[in-house]
């Protein structure tokens, strides 16, 4: 199976919600997506607070928009399809995809066959998309981009 990575160009006018990025909002949708289409995902933030903040607006999604997810760490009695981890913070639990929140690659990309990844309008974050882009390409997986929103 080859090893794909889709970045997702996000613009200024990407919606964002309160307390959430444009790029933070788009992940949570495509980790339903995923969970809806029977995948389990690892959503990889950069910080601890990025991490509950995204578990909060999980959370308080509408009823019928609910995904079962969990924090890194956390004791549950069955494994949840979105696991949210920080850096320096990851379950050793396999996972379909892996939804990158990080300025850079994880160490563990190569234990995935799927990565989402993100390239924000603002200008130091593109810089650190566009390497990570190539270094993904330079590992020789297959790299597609697409427009979000």
């Amino acid at each position: 199976m080859p090893k794909t990575a889709q970045f997702y160009l996000l613009s200024d006018a990407s919606p964002a919600q309160p307390n959430l990025s444009a790029t933070e909002c788009l992940a949570c949708d495509l980790a339903a997506s995923a969970w809806r289409l029977g995948k389990r995902v690892l959503l990889a933030c950069e910080t601890e607070a990025q991490a509950l903040n995204i578990d909060e607006a999980l959370w308080q999604r509408e009823p019928d928009e609910f995904v079962p997810h969990n924090l890194s760490g956390e004791a549950t009695t069955y494994a949840t399809p979105i696991e949210i981890s920080w850096t320096g913070k990851r379950n050793a639990q396999s996972r379909d995809l892996l939804i990158n929140l990080q300025p850079q690659l994880p160490e563990f990309i190569n234990s995935f066959n799927q990565i989402i990844d993100f390239v924000p309008a603002e200008e130091a974050q593109k810089a650190s998309a566009r390497e990570r882009y190539k270094q993904l390409r330079q590992l020789g997986w297959a790299l597609s981009t697409e427009q979000a929103g």
